[in-house]
């Protein structure tokens, strides 16, 4: 069964919510693992591949834009919609609106949502969401400045 994380940011700036994943996927990457991040639209997904490459001076995070091919390097993180490949379904990073479909081989499910109300009631629906289903859930409020 799934861990679920909610990650809640002070600000209801969208870039700080790319920054925060970014750093969150860096973490991932760092510990050897590899995640699919889930979005809405090919502007978010060409917003956060920009802010991979430039969120931190010498950080380097293999990623790409999910196009149906699993990538060779099995630690790339793919960024893409709900078509979430069997290979990268072990960790799931959710900046999406949608509720993603959880598979069998799913451990976590990092949900990061910032502080405006349009975002807060998506998380709050997916929250009673995942509850109603008996996963295990965590809230992270985050202070400001992390």
């Amino acid at each position: 069964m799934p861990e679920i994380s909610f990650y809640v940011l002070p600000s209801r700036s969208a870039t700080e919510r790319l920054s925060f994943a970014c750093r969150l996927i860096e973490k991932i990457y760092r510990s050897g693992q590899s995640c699919y991040v889930l979005i809405d639209s090919a502007e978010q997904a060409a917003d956060l591949d920009k802010q991979l490459w430039t969120f931190r001076a010498g950080s380097f995070v293999p990623h790409r834009i999910y196009g149906g091919v699993d990538p060779e390097l099995p630690q790339t993180v793919l960024i893409g919609g709900n078509d979430i490949p069997e290979s990268r379904q072990a960790i799931i990073l959710n900046l999406s609106d949608s509720t993603p479909a959880l598979g069998e081989k799913t451990e976590r499910l990092l949900e990061i949502l910032d502080n405006s109300e349009t975002c807060k009631q998506a998380g709050r629906e997916r929250y009673k969401y995942y509850k109603q289903l008996g996963y295990r859930i965590e809230t992270h409020k985050m202070a400001a400045g992390r």
